[in-house]
């Protein structure tokens, strides 16, 4: 497992090229690419990029919108088999997105409208041999955020994710898993071939509704069971990115170096204690 850089941490400070410049500087081996302005080059460029900093590419955020209305979808999915070809291209086959855990509609079709759209997207990222990882999301003030409850725990999301298509599986965040009350068994259940990426975040120690999405610790700070997740990870044989994605903390108001080095070394720290780094 390696350490990438989460363009979170750098709160809108940089963005490609200057993340990798970021990413090195800080210590990281491997950086996400923000693919939108990473693509206003080619893909030599990018790797050139990339080899110029000695850092490896973790994963790419879906560019396309898989939640809001359906003109949207239609018009960003029109753009993602140049965006697939691109990832394939720069040596990082791997795209993830997020699906929120309660929705206006009821479940049932909710579910319906996801699978139909995921399964366009998983369609085309397939001509590039690229996988989709699909992220539950576990706090209890997302799942009551609107009327209908929806997939927010492991097991349930990866089932969805292999019916999605078969280049399809999970973005495993610990700060969800923690919240959804997974467990590392559903790790181990779940697989070396179900996880595409990795995000770490560690949670406060605080009772369910008092608990917010942009209010994280950096792994290490907080009750996450690390060696439980951790440890399965590295039974499974999970060798791609790790990338901390910690919102909040007052890493924004740090000077952008100290923020980006205290993530690595505090996270690298507590990886290298559980001998998985």
């Amino acid at each position: 497992m390696f350490l990438a850089l989460n363009p979170v941490i750098v709160g809108g400070r940089a963005t490609w090229p200057k993340l990798a410049e970021v990413a090195a500087a800080a210590g990281f081996p491997g950086v996400e690419i923000p693919i939108v302005d990473a693509m206003k080059s080619t893909p030599d460029e990018v790797k050139a990029v990339l080899k110029a900093n000695g850092v490896r590419p973790g994963a790419i955020g879906l560019p396309v919108d898989i939640r809001g209305d359906e003109a949207t979808f239609e018009r960003d999915l029109l753009g993602l088999d140049r965006a697939s070809s691109f990832a394939s291209a720069i040596g990082c086959p791997r795209m993830m997105t997020w699906i929120v855990s309660s929705s206006e509609l009821p479940k049932s079709e909710q579910r319906k409208l996801m699978l139909g759209r995921i399964r366009k997207v998983s369609n085309v990222l397939e001509r590039s041999h690229v996988r989709l990882g699909l992220e539950f999301l576990g706090p209890l003030h997302i799942r009551t955020r609107y009327p209908n409850e929806f997939i927010w725990r492991m097991n349930e999301m990866l089932a969805f994710a292999k019916e999605c298509g078969g280049n399809c599986g999970l973005m495993l965040d610990s700060w969800h898993w923690h919240h959804a009350g997974a467990t590392a068994e559903d790790i181990v259940t779940a697989g070396r071939e179900a996880i595409v990426h990795v995000h770490l975040a560690d949670a406060p120690d605080l009772p369910p509704d008092k608990i917010r999405d942009n209010e994280r610790l950096i792994p290490g700070e907080g009750v996450v069971d690390w060696k439980g997740f951790f440890g399965a990870l590295k039974e499974i044989g999970y060798a791609d990115a790790t990338s901390p994605e910690v919102f909040g903390r007052g890493l924004k108001e740090m000077p952008l170096v100290e923020a980006t080095s205290l993530v690595y070394r505090d996270t690298l720290k507590l990886m290298k204690g559980l001998g998985v780094a």
